[in-house]
C-alpha cells in the first residue's frame, strides 16, 4: 500500500518544496521545505530542519490523509495535495474523483485514473486562485512532474 518514502522523497525534491522561501506575495508567508509559517505559527521556519518537516509531514498530512493504507500511485497525488492545499482539500479531491467514477470507495476504483483526474482537478482549482499571476507556471509544472510519476508507478 502507500509508500511514505517515496512520496516524501517527491515532495522535498529540490524542484517541488526545495528550501527557505520567504515571497510577499504567498499567502501561506514564510515557508521552508514547504513547511509555511501560517500552518505552523509557533515553528521557528527559517531554521526548521529537514528531518523536523518529515515528522510534521508524515504526522499532519500523511497521517491525515491514511496515505499509508492508498494503493500506489494515489497516495502520492494525494500526499501532495494535502501538502500543497491542506488534508481537507485533498480528501473534497478524492470524494469529487470518485463520484467521476461513480465510485463510492478507493478499492472499487482504478488508482491511476483516481490520480489522474485530482492532478486535473487541482489544475482546475489552482487556475480559479487570485495568486495564478504569481504561482500559475509552478503549479502546472508540479502537476506535470506528478503526473510523470503517475505515468512511471
Amino acid at each position: 500500500m502507500g509508500d511514505f518514502n517515496r512520496a516524501i522523497e517527491f515532495v522535498l525534491s529540490d524542484r517541488i518544496e526545495g528550501g527557505y522561501v520567504n515571497n510577499p506575495k504567498d499567502p501561506g508567508g514564510e515557508t521552508n521545505f514547504g513547511i509555511s509559517k501560517r500552518a505552523y505559527p509557533k515553528e521557528n521556519i527559517k531554521a526548521l530542519t529537514k528531518e523536523r518537516a518529515i515528522r510534521l509531514y508524515k504526522r499532519d498530512y500523511w497521517d491525515a490523509i491514511g496515505g499509508g493504507a492508498l494503493p500506489s500511485p494515489l497516495d502520492l497525488v494525494l500526499f501532495d495535495s494535502a501538502v500543497n492545499e491542506g488534508p481537507g482539500t485533498a480528501r473534497k479531491h478524492l470524494a469529487e474523483a470518485l463520484e467521476a467514477q461513480g465510485r463510492s470507495k478507493v478499492g472499487d476504483a482504478n488508482p491511476e485514473w483516481l490520480a489522474a483526474d485530482i492532478i486535473f482537478l487541482r489544475l482546475t482549482r489552482y487556475a480559479s486562485l487570485s495568486t495564478w499571476a504569481t504561482f500559475g507556471k509552478g503549479w502546472v509544472r508540479r502537476m506535470v512532474m506528478l503526473y510523470d510519476e503517475v505515468r512511471a508507478a
